[in-house]
């Protein structure tokens, strides 16, 4: 069996995942609408429901949703990356009662755009500033078309010292 090329192994990594993360939404959305006896549904405040559908909200983690229970809902990567989200960005999910999963942007954190360099290990990519690594995701790669020892503007959380993951803004 001859090797794949490293970018094709990285891709299709990220394809699996993307992947799971839907699987795991479809299942949660399938539960909620069966009432398997499990709950799902995040406190009272965090989720209404409203002639659409189920309305949740949670923080941006730079990957993911998380509402105030600690449940994940996928975040679709190229949403993420074209609305420049941010990690403590406060979201809104919509579940329309046709199953889609409508994700708005309700509350941004302050910002603050950083210029690094764009560096590859452990299939990930991460933005150096100033010796620190922040994540960046594959599909803001991919859509900027960069390559790794690039110069890239990206933006994060202005107050959060702690903060792993940036968003691109641009390619330099």
């Amino acid at each position: 069996m001859s090797e794949l090329p490293e970018k094709q192994i990285k891709r299709l990594r990220s394809l699996i995942q993307e992947a799971e993360m839907n699987l795991a939404a479809a299942k949660e959305l399938l539960i909620s609408i069966l009432g398997d006896g499990e709950t799902i549904a995040a406190p009272r405040d965090t989720v209404v429901s409203n002639l659409e559908g189920k309305v949740i909200e949670g923080v941006f983690d730079g990957q993911i949703m998380i509402d105030q229970e600690g449940k994940n809902y996928p975040v679709p990567a190229n949403y993420a990356s074209k609305s420049k989200l941010v990690e403590g960005d406060i979201m809104k999910l919509t579940i329309t009662k046709d199953g889609k999963f409508l994700y708005k942007q309700i509350g941004p954190v302050e910002r603050k755009t950083v210029i690094g360099t764009l560096t590859h290990h452990d299939d990930k990519y991460f933005v150096e500033v100033s010796g620190r690594e922040y994540e960046v995701l594959y599909a803001s790669v991919t859509y900027f078309r960069l390559r790794e020892g690039a110069q890239v503007a990206v933006i994060i959380p202005a107050n959060n010292e702690n903060a792993n993951w940036a968003a691109v803004e641009a390619a330099l």
